[in-house]
């Protein structure tokens, strides 16, 4: 990236020279020939800065994205000392004013691979379960199960992303390491329902933990989640789904 950068830098400054070399030529032929100095400064000026700004530019960028690519690494890192953990949650939704809209709790469990199950128990019950192939959803109000491929519903969950360090499945977010212990996932994905995901680590004596993660959707609400782990692997039992007896099934797999 470097020397593609000096080939750039090179190149404009080339560029610049022979537009420097052609004024003057044309100014000799001009009767004016008072102010032929002073239009050869401004040229060489003007010519220098735009190859300064682009260096600078083209540095700045490939910083960036070296920063940016380091974040995920060891993002990824991180995640992949957690193999499994179980955890009461409390959920806080705020619009994007930062008003308080809902409160609510439940358990969380996640293993690894691709192993989820979300039951949110207050205020309303619902269940996200992940069998490590199909991302289910079971709304028990309106007896409803929505059932999506796991590979598609990342790209709206990406929640998910801390069960897998699959590298395929990262390419469509970008990270940012905001501390030691905090990190903003952000989708490329302009269109993305979900529009970032922040977590946060806390080192305990022995072991890393998922304190805290923070979900930012297209509509601007902000859920504020955090967990108190539970010192137990979850049961395979719970990465299992059933469509309940009469309850519709929207499959979108």
């Amino acid at each position: 990236m470097l020397t593609k950068t000096k080939l750039i830098k090179s190149a404009v400054v080339i560029a610049a020279l022979f537009s420097i070399v052609l004024s003057t030529t044309s100014l000799a032929l001009s009767a004016r020939s008072e102010v032929i100095p002073e239009l050869k400064t401004s040229a060489a000026g003007s010519a220098v800065n735009n190859a300064v700004n682009m260096m600078t530019s083209n540095i700045a960028t490939h910083t960036a994205v070296k920063k940016a690519d380091n974040s995920k690494r060891e993002l990824m890192a991180k995640l992949a000392k957690i193999e499994f953990f179980s955890a009461e949650f409390n959920q806080e939704i705020f619009d994007e004013a930062g008003n308080k809209l809902q409160q609510g709790s439940g358990l969380l469990a996640v293993s690894k691979p691709n192993l989820v199950n979300w039951q949110t128990i207050m205020p309303d019950e619902s269940l996200i379960v992940s069998d490590g192939k199909n991302l289910w959803f079971y709304d028990p109000f309106v007896e409803q199960v929505s059932v999506y491929s796991l590979e598609s519903a990342i790209a709206n969950t990406p929640i998910l992303l801390i069960t897998s360090n699959d590298e395929q499945l990262w390419q469509d977010y970008s990270v940012n390491q905001l501390t030691d212990n905090r990190y903003l996932i952000s989708a490329n994905n302009e269109n993305a329902r979900v529009k970032s995901l922040e977590l946060s680590f806390v080192q305990k004596l022995n072991h890393l933990e998922l304190a805290a993660f923070n979900i930012l959707d297209a509509t601007g609400q902000l859920s504020v989640i955090t967990l108190t782990h539970q010192d137990k692997a979850p049961k395979a039992s719970l990465f299992t789904f059933s469509v309940p007896e009469g309850v519709y099934l929207d499959d979108q797999r």
